[in-house]
């Protein structure tokens, strides 16, 4: 080992929040396809190889969210809240080990990794208190004998493309609404990035969200995971950040 490696495991003070698995129905998972390598952008070592997942793995978690999704949607918000104030204090706890992650592959000084660290926590903490008004509403009718009552409901399973530059909060953003929602999400980061959507995933299984409602499915094969995402039947929301 030179000194341009990068030992990231022993930075951390929780080593165990490096996991180079996918997270997949509250299962750690290896992938169909092996590895694919994660490099320090400033070193240009590799500091993982992580799961790379096939389209057939993918589609297998989107029916576990699928399954999931039901007993979740039947949580009260106040439940739903419970466990995602949890997992926003768990963030905050592991700050500067997950900012740390972030560093590593991505590229950002340490100070602004931690700064998104706490600015990715803050749509899981927001989201969470907002999961308790999900309110319906009654709307003035046309005719005299008419009422009309709105009543929301999570639509099922909603998945996610998100990019190399904020790899901690345009995860947070996209999934906080959804699980407060009461919908399942898979989510597929950037390879260049998994392994700060990856520990999302250990965090989220400490907090207690149940198994399925929130899986993280990492691959080199962006297209594949696209096609899976736009072609199944069972993903009712897609949300894509990037050019």
């Amino acid at each position: 080992m030179t000194d341009k490696t990068t030992d990231l495991k022993s930075m951390l003070k929780d080593p165990s929040l490096l996991e180079t698995r996918a997270y997949i129905n509250g299962a750690w998972t290896d992938g169909d396809d092996g590895t694919f390598d994660v490099t320090n952008p400033a070193r240009r070592d590799t500091i993982a190889k992580v799961a790379n997942l096939s389209r057939k793995q993918i589609a297998g978690a989107i029916a576990a969210a699928e399954k999931a999704q039901k007993e979740w949607a039947k949580w009260t918000g106040k439940e739903r809240a419970a466990v995602m104030r949890k997992w926003f204090d768990l963030m905050m706890e592991n700050q500067d080990d997950l900012g740390k992650i972030l560093t590593a592959e991505q590229g950002k000084p340490l100070a602004e990794a931690k700064g998104e660290i706490a600015y990715g926590a803050s749509f899981i903490e927001f989201m969470g208190e907002e999961a308790k008004r999900v309110y319906g509403e009654t709307i003035p009718g046309h005719q005299r004998d008419k009422r009309i009552m709105v009543l929301k409901q999570p639509i099922g399973v909603a998945a996610s493309i998100t990019p190399w530059n904020f790899p901690n909060a345009m995860i947070t953003r996209k999934a906080a609404p959804a699980l407060a929602a009461g919908c399942a999400f898979v989510a597929r980061p950037a390879s260049e990035t998994p392994l700060s959507a990856i520990v999302m995933g250990v965090l989220a299984e400490r907090a207690g969200i149940p198994a399925g409602v929130f899986n993280v499915v990492p691959t080199s094969s962006s297209s594949e995971a696209g096609k899976e995402f736009c072609e199944n039947p069972a993903v009712r929301k897609l949300t894509f950040t990037g050019s």
